[in-house]
């Protein structure tokens, strides 16, 4: 598993995250506000990219996060920079959100 550690992340498909996170990995969503208040993951917590770097000592570090966004792009270079302060589980959610309720897994619809 540790494979992979120096280059990119890890990416994990929806139903492996949704495995992940049943076995106590954080979801952590990097969209904004509004596009959370849309539709999001059950369970994400929210720390939106244009908050990330002042936010990001709030993730626990003895715990996976899965990262998810959107479609992918946002949460791999959240994931990478977790991994360059020194996060070590560290997985980014292949298709992000809208790969999540494409799939079926349990989502929040229109608000919290």
């Amino acid at each position: 598993m540790r494979s992979g550690m120096l280059g990119r992340m890890e990416d994990v498909t929806p139903q492996e995250g949704l495995r992940r996170v049943q076995q106590g990995a954080l979801l952590v969503d990097v969209r904004e506000q509004n596009e959370f208040d849309e539709v999001h993951a059950e369970g994400a917590q929210l720390i939106p990219l244009s908050e990330f770097e002042t936010r990001y000592a709030e993730l626990p570090k003895d715990r996976e996060l899965v990262m998810i966004c959107r479609s992918g792009a946002r949460s791999a270079r959240a994931g990478e920079f977790l991994k360059a302060q020194g996060y070590g589980q560290v997985v980014n959610l292949a298709g992000g959100t809208m790969a999540w309720v494409q799939d079926g897994l349990p989502s929040v619809q229109g608000g919290n």
